[in-house]
């Protein structure tokens, strides 16, 4: 029998073709996503979940809010015109009193940020309240430290009272909060971020330039020389890789220290005198020698397999139509080599910006980057706050970059090969 044109179309097994077509399909996209969740899960566990815990940790406040819940309640009817209330005090001792060894060690460190002396404060009064058993308080804190009697020391819970914060990003930037949450700035000694900052983008791209003016000649050779000959300068180009990043930092350091062998050499050659020794270590000088020799062959694998494309016709085309080398290369080579200087050098200015061994071991006070002062405030300070926005701030000036450039140039016109 001839099958009507409103029946539906049967598979073999009796099932709608549609629903079939469906049911395959469906099976398709679960076994695709299966196949991408491991990925996905690296991504999402080692990328994305990190990046949120940064964000997340540069605005957090609430440690020292679950420590003194009650006393930040009383301090918001403070006026601040002369000592706090008895009231104030009060709920300060007991808090202080009762609150736990850990907690309120973190909630200090955290106070300590704010203003310097909240640590030891802390930790003599728990210790000395012990012994006070009934109030009034005031009097009896003040007496067991004098500290407590110090207006400065109350107002500086002003900038804590919120349980979200833009302090850190102030801080980041050599701002501050007062105690009547007005943004100042810091203390003249204390300026010390947005000198990093300028240091940091200014060694970035120095690096950036400097392995652009090394790398671009490297890679026009590797590119048009015979095999044999580009096969032993790719293997000198990528010998570094074989070599351990500490090993190679070490080993610039015997080099430019000034009894080292670079400054040994232009004595014996008479260049400069033993007195007049050049100072290449510990500044920034050496950050940047350093970091270029380090990050060049990032710059010259992306314009070397960038170069390998161009058809050398073109070139004898040019010069073929009465063009001089010079102005062959120019108008000719170079544009068609610009995706590889895109790559190259975003490549590296990504790097470079957030570098933290090689600054470390060879920049000394002059070539620190913020990398550094990331790493000092994680072991030493432990002020996460801070790190994380120092690091947000990181990531947001390098998106404003990304966009920047995909703008100007295009994304698209990248090419690692």
């Amino acid at each position: 029998m001839n099958q009507t044109a409103s029946e539906p179309i049967l598979t073999t097994d009796g099932i709608p073709l549609k629903v079939s077509l469906q049911k395959s399909e469906r099976k398709n996209k679960i076994r695709a996503f299966l196949l991408v969740a491991p990925l996905l899960v690296f991504i999402l566990v080692t990328f994305l979940i990190p990046i949120a815990d940064m964000l997340v940790r540069s605005i957090d406040d609430r440690q020292i809010n679950t420590v003194f819940p009650k006393t930040f309640e009383v301090y918001k009817k403070w006026d601040q015109q002369g000592l706090p209330s008895e009231e104030l005090y009060e709920t300060m001792f007991f808090e202080v009193k009762n609150s736990e060894g850990y907690d309120i060690g973190k909630a200090s460190t955290r106070m300590n940020y704010s203003k310097s002396g909240w640590k030891s404060l802390l930790k003599k009064s728990k210790r000395k309240f012990k012994k006070i058993e009934e109030g009034p308080y005031k009097e009896q804190m003040i007496a067991a430290e004098k500290r407590w009697g110090d207006i400065d020391y109350w107002k500086a819970l002003g900038v804590m009272v919120d349980p979200t914060t833009m302090g850190y990003y102030l801080n980041a930037v050599d701002l501050k909060f007062d105690s009547n949450k007005e943004i100042i700035r810091q203390k003249e000694n204390r300026r010390i971020y947005n000198h990093t900052w300028i240091k940091t983008f200014k060694i970035s791209f120095l690096v950036m330039f400097f392995c652009l003016i090394l790398g671009y000649p490297i890679s026009y050779l590797l590119a048009t020389l015979p095999l044999k000959y580009s096969n032993l300068l790719m293997i000198c180009v990528l010998l570094p890789f074989w070599t351990s990043l500490l090993v190679r930092t070490v080993a610039w350091m015997v080099m430019l220290q000034q009894k080292g062998v670079l400054n040994n050499l232009l004595v014996m050659s008479h260049v400069i005198a033993d007195e007049n020794r050049f100072q290449l270590m510990y500044n920034q000088t050496a950050v940047v020698i350093v970091m270029t020799q380090i990050l060049l062959p990032f710059m010259v694998l992306p314009l070397y397999s960038v170069m390998k494309t161009i058809p050398p016709t073109y070139m004898r085309a040019a010069l073929n139509l009465g063009a001089s080398p010079l102005h062959a290369f120019w108008k000719v080579y170079m544009p068609n080599s610009v995706p590889g200087i895109s790559a190259g050098c975003m490549l590296v200015f990504i790097i470079a910006i957030g570098y933290y061994i090689t600054p470390e071991l060879v920049g000394g006070k002059d070539g620190q980057m913020v990398g550094n002062w990331i790493a000092y405030h994680l072991k030493t300070t432990l002020n996460w706050g801070l790190c994380a926005s120092l690091g947000a701030i990181l990531l947001a000036v390098m998106t404003v970059l990304y966009w920047a450039y995909n703008k100007i140039v295009g994304i698209e016109n990248i090419k690692l090969g």
